[in-house]
């Protein structure tokens, strides 16, 4: 990436975090988690957007984990091919 294009990125990241910081602050209400059987679990509304986030990246992550695999004993890592 041209070094002109840096401090738009940084400028860009910080605009997300900032957004989504105001987002957790203007959600600290209770909110209720329902399961089964009548158990339930109270929490703020950011965590359980945070936890619902976090579990969603590690089932892609996961997900992906043989491909990687595959691909490494294949030895196709990360080298790049010129």
């Amino acid at each position: 990436m041209p070094q002109v294009l840096r401090p738009f990125k940084w400028l860009l990241k910080a605009a997300l975090f900032l957004l989504l910081f105001a987002f957790a602050l203007n959600n600290q209400h209770e909110a209720v988690l329902r399961f089964a059987f009548g158990l339930y679990w109270q929490a703020p509304m950011a965590l359980i957007v945070l936890l619902a986030f976090a579990a969603g990246l590690a089932a892609g992550v996961a997900g992906m984990l043989p491909a990687w695999r595959r691909r490494q004993a294949a030895g196709g890592g990360n080298a790049r091919q010129e």
